[in-house]
């Protein structure tokens, strides 16, 4: 889910939650990044297009933002093709029949779950200064989450109607035997 606001009823709910992202981001940028390794190394034996290799090793190696190569072309309707990069305009989207396509949006999805991790790390350790204040058990923290990040937390009190939430109330009525 990109954008959502959810309860978390303490701050360790919270944190757990944001540690569980932290492990799917460090997992996915692992797999992406074995994929986009392989996909190098093949390229690289077959010496075929020896610049392009070097190019995305470089830019592996450096963190270089790929993304403004696209953004520089224009939208429209029909199809463009930009013939450097590879990539085909069609509509709003983009789209690659060449393996190079692929090692970039590999690349810019490792590069997008490092980023990522980092700004949860931060958060983490925001959360961390927040249990040391001490701010008690009696509080529901309502938090804006957005690309999977906590960006905002709303501080409500737990009042009577709450505690009651989950009450079971029923009445039960049985058959007499005759």
């Amino acid at each position: 889910m990109v954008t959502e606001i959810r309860s978390f009823f303490s701050l360790r709910e919270l944190s757990e939650s944001v540690e569980q992202e932290i492990c799917t981001c460090k997992t996915l940028g692992a797999e992406y990044g074995e994929k986009l390794g392989e996909l190098l190394r093949k390229k690289q034996e077959s010496n075929a297009d020896e610049e392009w290799v070097k190019e995305l090793s470089g830019l592996q190696k450096t963190g270089k933002d790929t993304k403004s190569n696209n953004k520089s072309k224009g939208k429209g309707n029909g199809k463009k093709k930009d013939a450097k990069s590879g990539w085909i305009q069609f509509k709003d989207i983009m789209l690659s029949t060449e393996k190079q396509g692929e090692a970039q949006i590999l690349f810019d999805a490792v590069e997008n779950l490092k980023e990522k991790e980092t700004q949860l790390e931060k958060v983490k350790e925001n959360i961390e200064d927040l249990k040391k204040l001490g701010l008690g058990e009696n509080i529901i923290y309502l938090a804006y989450i957005h690309q999977g990040v906590p960006e905002r937390i709303v501080l409500n009190k737990k009042d009577g109607d709450t505690e009651n939430k989950f009450e079971f109330d029923a009445t039960i009525s049985l058959p007499c035997p005759t």
